[in-house]
């Protein structure tokens, strides 16, 4: 238990230190927090071998970030059946990930402005928290690193960027991503609008009516497909 208190002290508020580890008691696993990572912000795994469940949250996370994806992935474990052919995200794993974040859905917990958002996200929450963009942006200001990179939702249709050390250009947005085409390769991939990328400083960017979208066309839609996910 003190290997786990001691993994949550000063990662979530200190109201939902008790609740959390006694989500371990009933559920053990293995907590690891783990470095950023650019793909997921954290994960449930279950190794046959031993049947051991581990679960990781990223260590950068802000405290109420780092709360939900702890219920998030706590949610994963606690639906996971061996060879179940369920959905990861799907209806049973919803109704647990509700469940568990009930009791903490209240000012103890959360700030005022994120409980609103947070509370209409529960009603129905996706897969990862990156598919609500006023959830993103409201816990975004509770992030303690002042030196973070700049997100695709603020580069302009018709600019370019680098993500991952490729360079695209931003054609149009879908919803929660964008649709951007990668200049080495010439295809197309949906993105995160909130994927950190560093902008491209240059005099004389196209602009917007000087860019060409492909026509779409069956080839044209399966490359779009093509999704950099950089969460979970």
């Amino acid at each position: 238990m003190q290997h786990v208190r001691s993994k949550l002290e000063g990662k979530v508020p200190e109201a939902a230190i008790e609740y959390c580890i006694k989500l371990w008691e009933l559920y053990p696993f293995q907590f690891k927090r783990s470095r950023k990572r650019l793909s997921k912000l954290g994960d449930y795994r279950y190794d046959p071998r031993n049947q051991s469940h581990t679960v990781t949250v990223n260590s950068d996370l802000n405290p109420y970030q780092f709360l939900i994806t702890y219920i998030h992935e706590v949610a994963h474990r606690v639906v996971h059946k061996p060879r179940s052919r369920q959905l990861p995200h799907g209806v049973h794993w919803k109704n647990k990930f509700q469940e568990l974040m009930l009791p903490l859905l209240n000012p103890s917990n959360f700030p005022d402005e994120v409980l609103r958002v947070l509370a209409k996200h529960m009603k129905n929450p996706k897969a990862s928290t990156a598919a609500d963009p006023k959830l993103v942006k409201v816990l975004a200001q509770y992030d303690t690193d002042v030196a973070a990179k700049p997100i695709l939702e603020a580069v302009a249709i018709g600019e370019e960027f680098f993500l991952r050390k490729r360079k695209f250009r931003k054609l149009e947005v879908k919803r929660t991503r964008a649709l951007c085409l990668d200049l080495e390769n010439n295809r197309r991939y949906l993105i995160s609008q909130i994927a950190e990328i560093s902008p491209i400083h240059k005099e004389g960017i196209p602009k917007v009516e000087n860019v060409i979208v492909p026509k779409k066309s069956n080839k044209v839609n399966s490359t779009a497909n093509n999704q950099i996910n950089l969460f979970e």
